[in-house]
């Protein structure tokens, strides 16, 4: 049984919102492919306990499929993350699309987080970040000592 429960994002939740991207993310914007995106402005979900917000996940529809944007849970290893995904899942499956997203070489943890939940790689973009430096300030070395330089797709095709 979860402590938390998840609900799609409001309009009203668009101030606290984008503080929480500003803080998880260095900014109000990230960078992906060379294009700056605003999640704050973005549909989603929220999960929270209690009073406070305890995890989110933006998302837009973006061919192939519907996009995850941002996913940042605050209380990791208790199922946030996974709950916000399992909320994203239907809307894709109702359109009969893929839930996809973009994450960088370095993030292990990502990449472990999503390949337990069903996403498999689907396309590598060498030295993509070179595009993203000159929209945002991004480090050249990343988690773990990694040097930070690729962007890789990964896809759920049965959402």
């Amino acid at each position: 049984m979860s402590d938390f429960t998840v609900s799609p994002l409001i309009e009203a939740d668009r101030g606290w919102l984008c503080d929480f991207i500003a803080e998880h993310w260095d900014e109000g914007f990230i960078v992906t492919r060379g294009a700056k995106h605003f999640p704050a402005s973005l549909e989603g979900f929220a999960a929270r306990r209690g009073d406070a917000v305890v995890g989110v996940i933006t998302y837009r529809f973006n061919p192939p499929g519907v996009e995850i944007v941002t996913l940042n849970s605050v209380l990791p290893d208790r199922g946030v993350g996974t709950a916000l995904i399992d909320a994203v899942r239907p809307i894709a499956r109702a359109k009969g699309v893929p839930v996809w997203l973009i994450t960088t070489n370095d993030n292990l943890r990502a990449l472990r987080f999503y390949q337990k939940r069903g996403f498999t790689l689907k396309a590598l973009h060498r030295n993509a970040l070179e595009v993203s430096r000159t929209l945002k300030p991004i480090e050249t070395i990343g988690l773990d000592g990694i040097p930070l330089r690729d962007e890789i797709d990964l896809e759920l095709a049965d959402p």
